[in-house]
């Protein structure tokens, strides 16, 4: 065998096989300038999934970027919708559709300002609270009913401070070793989540 049919063989081996089962998203505003944000917590998070299960978010599907991969012992597509928030439900419904998926085949991973840094939650359906990613997801698919993680980004300091200033403004650095942290725990989240244990991962993590 030669040394090019090892390197096929192994990425074979790594390469999930059969239709996408589930699929996870995370939320956030595509471009440079945005990188980083408290509203991009979705996008860190679903990265730092990608990277524990060696996986690499860059194929251009469903108005996102993608990337297939194992997760929970099941095959998902991981997305980045590169909609914009606020419209978010347009990547969201064409790979739904695409997969023939339920809503409760869905994973969406956010922020949320009601929950402090460091913190997360998760639900298995629910109202928007606020957030404009979910709520066009929800209108798009006609459902509340999936499965999703909240990761805190704190509340603005004061009722007057702007929230688009807010949300779309950068962490702190003394609050980089809390969101490494709550990273790990959503993906650690997630896997559970996928492989159907997703009690367990409320009991362990919210």
């Amino acid at each position: 065998m030669s040394i090019f049919d090892i390197f096929k063989q192994i990425e074979k081996e790594h390469t999930p096989q059969g239709p996408v089962e589930f699929i996870i998203v995370g939320l956030g505003n595509p471009g440079t300038k945005y990188e980083n944000t408290r509203h991009n917590m979705g996008f860190m998070a679903i990265d730092t999934l990608a990277e524990k299960v060696g996986a690499d978010i860059k194929k251009l599907r469903f108005k996102s970027l993608t990337a297939e991969a194992t997760v929970g012992g099941k095959k998902v597509l991981l997305m980045k919708p590169t909609t914009f928030m606020n419209n978010s439900g347009e990547a969201v419904v064409e790979a739904l559709n695409f997969y023939k998926l339920s809503t409760e085949k869905l994973l969406v991973l956010y922020d949320d300002i009601s929950l402090d840094v460091g913190k997360m939650r998760i639900r298995t359906k629910g109202s928007a609270g606020g957030h404009n990613g979910i709520k066009s997801i929800i209108y798009l698919t006609g459902s509340d009913v999936f499965p999703r993680i909240k990761m805190g980004v704190g509340q603005k300091p004061n009722k007057d401070y702007d929230l688009a200033d807010w949300v779309l403004g950068h962490f702190p650095k003394e609050q980089g070793e809390a969101l490494e942290q709550v990273f790990a725990n959503a993906a650690a989240a997630a896997e559970l989540i996928v492989s159907g244990k997703t009690t367990d991962a409320m009991n362990k993590y919210n």
